[in-house]
């Protein structure tokens, strides 16, 4: 014997055995994958077949798995097919791969009344938990500003200095490019059209309301949720794996306090900044596109400027800054205390606080607007 699997049948009266011998390992995947294969087709040709595994030398997970696999196939309703000769060795091995149940495999339903009201019921659900979860952050949050206020000394200044730096001082580049970018591309596609109508100079008073009310902090928002927000998540998640978290609650610090309000109160110091240099930076792109393309000249862009804007438009996009700052740093909080001990959830919910804080950007943007359209700014 040179200790290769077979797997031989035999008739012992009426009955029929498989006969499995040698060595049933991972090494021979192949040879006993075709064996198996061809034993299978034996299904539903008789209830009286067993599987005798006496000979077999060696077995291992691989080998337990798919002799488990072939008597299950060859089962028949409520008739089992047993598995005769089974060394004491092996034994337990086989008894666990018993235990695995089988994934059955999913049929095609047609969609009906009810399974159409469950899955509502269950996004509605998770909508619900996820505002839930929002709602009670704040609140900690909060209750953390408070102690803080009343007992100054345990702000952690180094903390928030340190993300301020990391969330403003090192996005300056990336927020000014794209903003001066997109103020550029706002000014050519307006140029173009309004010279259709002889109104090239008008480019200027839409460049101007809707830099510094809407595009400019709409624009930053979303760069900052993309950017900022989804290193939140990614550093909360991966200390809530590595048990960071629950080392410092043992500790006695709450992590509220060191380990979120330090980021919260850097991203709301740093978006308005990173607004303020955005605006300048797309209505610079905007002007210079105009003076090249349009053939307006700066002194005649500044004045216009000067006209078409008000403190309000400024003021409108500023006040938005604080409050989208606070929603984006809050779900990606939430979001990374949510991770769970794997990579997949790690990423699962770093790709969760991208999507969920632009969405919750956009639609404050949205209440900001119907806001201060009722109020006349």
């Amino acid at each position: 014997m040179n200790g290769d699997p077979t797997l031989e049948r035999i008739a012992r009266g009426n009955a029929v055995a498989l006969r499995a011998a040698g060595s049933w390992t991972a090494g021979f995947a192949p040879l006993l994958e075709r064996m198996v294969a061809e034993a299978e087709k034996l299904a539903g040709s008789r209830s009286d077949i067993s599987i005798d595994v006496s000979e077999v030398s060696k077995l291992d997970t691989f080998g337990a798995w798919l002799i488990e696999r072939l008597r299950r196939s060859l089962a028949q309703g409520s008739i089992e097919t047993k598995i005769a000769g089974l060394s004491v060795d092996y034994a337990s091995l086989v008894e666990e791969v018993q235990r695995v149940k089988s994934i059955p495999v999913a049929e095609a339903m047609p969609p009906t009344i009810s399974g159409m009201l469950g899955q509502i019921g269950r996004t509605v659900a998770g909508i619900a938990g996820t505002i839930i979860g929002l709602i009670d952050m704040l609140g900690a949050v909060l209750v953390a500003t408070g102690r803080i206020i009343i007992h100054p000394r345990s702000f952690r200044l180094t903390s928030t200095v340190h993300h301020l730096e990391q969330v403003c001082w090192r996005a300056v580049p990336i927020i000014v490019l794209i903003t001066f970018l997109i103020g550029c591309i706002i000014a050519q596609q307006g140029i173009f059209h309004f010279r259709r109508f002889g109104a090239d100079i008008f480019v200027v008073d839409m460049l101007g309301v809707l830099v510094l009310r809407e595009i400019g902090v709409l624009l930053v928002a979303i760069m900052v949720a993309g950017r900022s927000g989804s290193a939140y998540t990614a550093e909360l998640g991966s200390m809530k794996m590595r048990e960071e978290i629950d080392a410092l609650r043992t500790m006695g610090f709450d992590p509220i306090e060191v380990l979120i309000l330090p980021r919260m109160l850097a991203l709301i110091i740093a978006l308005p900044i990173l607004t303020f240099l955005g605006v300048m930076a797309a209505l610079y792109g905007g002007g210079l596109v105009a003076w090249l393309y349009g053939g307006i000249d700066p002194e005649a862009f500044l004045l216009r400027l000067r006209d078409a804007i008000s403190i309000d438009h400024f003021t409108v996009g500023l006040v938005k800054a604080p409050v989208m700052a606070a929603v984006i740093g809050i779900v990606a909080c939430v979001e990374g205390l949510a991770v769970e001990g794997s990579a997949e959830s790690l990423g699962q919910h770093t790709t969760a606080s991208v999507v969920k804080g632009i969405f919750f950007v956009i639609v404050m943007d949205g209440v900001f607007a119907i806001f201060f359209a009722s109020i006349g700014m």
